[in-house]
């Protein structure tokens, strides 16, 4: 970097840890081109059809294609979900019931996912006014999960037990996949008919499993984050037991159409070229966060994860200290964006978020964080959230901006 140099420690590091990335990236785009051979993947999946979206040959392989790289019965991926909270408000509304319980383990979900609930906001028809109650378990003063409390968490009514992998908001590390699978363990082992549901935003491809492999009963997510490969439009997923993502597609479609509806409005090609990109992309951003873990670590600035720690999703922290760093570091992002670079980001409310925010994204896909991003919420302790990154030499060269815009701690 011009303005700023890690030492040659730090780089040394770095070349060992991309190294190890790459290794990952292959294990991964293993199995993407394992599962594309296995389902015969041709050009004439490409094609769409319209209306209700009957017979959809593409929809229905890239389902199948799916399921098998994540390692469960049934997927359903759709350019109707409109995020990966709408999938996951389908997974859950699609599930639950009145009078039974979610079940947080990993502390408070992120922020969007409230308003579900029904922690905040009210006559929207949330979980809460549906008669769907809700507990959470705090997480420990480290910020990591409670595992005693968990062995003797589950209730009778607990119906679904709510396991977010990212940390989201929040200055907590993100679960790795072994946690997940404990997790899963442990309430199985209380109640086997406890569907354990995971919100699995930021976190695929960083390992070479998904939360459904090891167990979970169903997950969700973004298409315009990691699975989209940074050129997937717009859309989500469900994944998991069968007779689960039809319950969550009956709440995206109807009761009775389910999964056999939604035209895909010739978004078929570019869903399967996302899919097959997506392993070398969150491969990037992994070595963007890491980079930046350590830039501003030897700045002096809190980081989270810290340098060397492993990735658990494509999310780097930085307590920033006041707002006006916060915001001046995300100007310094949007300045060295592709798209938008004359725009300058203010705080301001966000429809689903209870603080304002601040954002710089200035993305080829609006709001993709698949692509490089930097927000956060205008609160103590101030800090900036890293996301995603098409290559790392661009994260690179916007962080010698933000280095330059806001200096050492």
């Amino acid at each position: 970097m011009s303005s700023f140099h890690l030492s040659n420690e730090a780089e040394q590091t770095l070349s060992l840890i991309f190294s190890g990335i790459d290794a990952q990236v292959k294990k991964n785009l293993r199995r993407v081109l394992t599962a594309y051979r296995k389902h015969r993947v041709g050009v004439h999946h490409f094609s769409s059809v319209t209306g209700y979206g009957h017979d959809d040959l593409g929809r229905q392989v890239l389902d199948q294609v799916f399921a098998d790289i994540v390692g469960a019965e049934a997927a359903a991926v759709r350019v109707q979900f409109v995020s990966g909270t709408h999938a996951i408000a389908c997974a859950l509304y699609g599930v639950l019931r009145p009078g039974d319980e979610l079940l947080a383990v990993a502390g408070s979900p992120y922020d969007t996912l409230e308003e579900v609930i029904g922690v905040r906001g009210q006559d929207q028809g949330s979980l809460a006014e549906f008669g769907v109650r809700y507990r959470e378990l705090a997480l420990t003063e480290l910020g990591t999960i409670d595992w005693h409390a968990l062995e003797s968490a589950i209730k009778p009514e607990t119906r679904m037990v709510l396991i977010q992998r990212s940390c989201g908001y929040s200055w907590r590390p993100s679960l790795a996949i072994a946690d997940i699978e404990k997790i899963v363990q442990l309430v199985k082992q209380q109640n086997p008919k406890t569907v354990c549901f995971v919100d699995n935003c930021y976190g695929e491809f960083v390992a070479d499993q998904e939360p459904t492999a090891v167990g979970a009963d169903l997950m969700a997510g973004s298409l315009i984050k990691n699975p989209g490969g940074t050129i997937v439009t717009a859309g989500g997923y469900v994944a998991g037991r069968a007779d689960l993502v039809e319950m969550a597609t009956c709440r995206l479609t109807a009761p009775g159409i389910g999964s056999a509806g939604g035209a895909t409005f010739d978004q078929n090609r570019l869903l399967f070229q996302g899919l097959f990109l997506a392993p070398q992309m969150v491969g990037e951003a992994m070595k963007g966060n890491h980079l930046t873990a350590y830039t501003f670590d030897q700045l002096g600035y809190p980081v989270n994860p810290s340098p060397q720690a492993p990735r658990r999703d494509v999310i780097q922290a930085i307590q920033l200290g006041t707002p006006e760093k916060l915001i001046a570091f995300c100007r310094a992002i949007q300045q060295h964006s592709p798209i938008g670079s004359y725009l300058d980001p203010v705080p301001g409310a966000m429809p689903g978020y209870e603080s304002e925010l601040v954002m710089a994204g200035g993305t080829f896909i609006d709001g993709s964080t698949s692509e490089f991003s930097a927000d956060g919420p205008l609160r103590e302790p101030y800090t900036v959230f890293c996301q995603g990154g098409t290559h790392w030499t661009h994260v690179a060269i916007a962080l010698e901006a933000a280095i330059e815009a806001i200096g050492h701690a």
